[in-house]
């Protein structure tokens, strides 16, 4: 049996815990600031203006094609909900057309039938709370129907310009492949990189990220040999070990990435 003044001691040691576990712990990136720094300024010499690209034409349809997106391709969206937007671009368009018609537009996409019901839903939440409004914060905005922490998250960036990082299959693929921000959940990537990433390149790094992931550092292979952070890269699984592209290291960096 604890003796009371062990009791006590125990207890003690127990309050002094919370405070120190609160504390984030250190972010495991492969790369040091110097390289972290390098590696985003040549995103954002290779894409200056970095677009997403689902077609929208204000808020409201750029919630609506994020929330279509889910295991869908952009390319398979932006052919649904072209002649879909014509026709309601707002939520209360979207109302009068119908949960009926809706699918008729999209049913070319994936969950088709369960996507139509969250596009009524959360058209008529935007309507009956907003004021027909799309929110500007992620906690409104993952309140409508469909619409999760990735959607959100693409929304405050794309619509209204606030840093976010929304880390879909391609950031996932890309953080933990080439070490840049291990983790295994979305969150725990995205809280982790948004640590990590240099603040002046954060607004664009989303896109970066992604259009990284699609065209050069692909699922299948990636192609190291076209690829501008070649000479820095991490990844063990690098095809072949070849010089960055068109950009070249800043003398603090030369010999950085041994």
């Amino acid at each position: 049996m604890t003796s009371p003044s062990k009791k006590s001691s125990t207890q003690t040691l127990k309050k002094s815990i919370p405070a120190a576990a609160k504390r984030k712990p250190a972010v495991r990136s492969a790369y040091s600031k110097a390289e972290l720094e390098e590696i985003f300024r040549r995103f954002s010499i290779q894409r200056p203006e970095p677009k997403g690209e689902l077609e929208h034409v204000n808020p409201f349809t750029l919630v609506v094609a994020v929330a279509l997106s889910a295991q869908a391709t952009d390319a398979g969206v932006n052919k649904a909900t072209r002649a879909l937007f014509k026709v309601a671009d707002t939520p209360q368009k979207m109302l009068d057309l119908g949960e009926e018609k809706v699918r008729d537009y999209i049913k070319t996409i994936g969950l088709f039938r369960n996507k139509a019901k969250n596009v009524i839903a959360l058209s008529q939440r935007l309507v009956d709370v907003y004021g027909g409004e799309v929110p500007k914060t992620r906690e409104e905005l993952v309140t409508l129907p469909g619409v999760g922490r990735k959607t959100a998250n693409v929304v405050m960036s794309m619509a209204f310009g606030i840093p976010t990082i929304a880390v879909d299959t391609h950031i996932f693929r890309i953080a933990n492949r080439i070490r840049l921000a291990p983790g295994k959940t979305p969150d725990e990537i995205e809280d982790k990189l948004l640590r990590i990433i240099p603040k002046q390149y954060l607004f664009h790094a989303h896109h970066w990220l992604i259009l990284h992931g699609r065209y050069c550092c692909k699922a299948r292979k990636p192609e190291c040999e076209r690829c501008v952070i070649a000479d820095i890269c991490k990844s063990p699984e690098k095809t072949c070990d070849v010089p960055a592209p068109l950009v070249e290291l800043p003398p603090q960096m030369v010999g950085a990435a041994d």
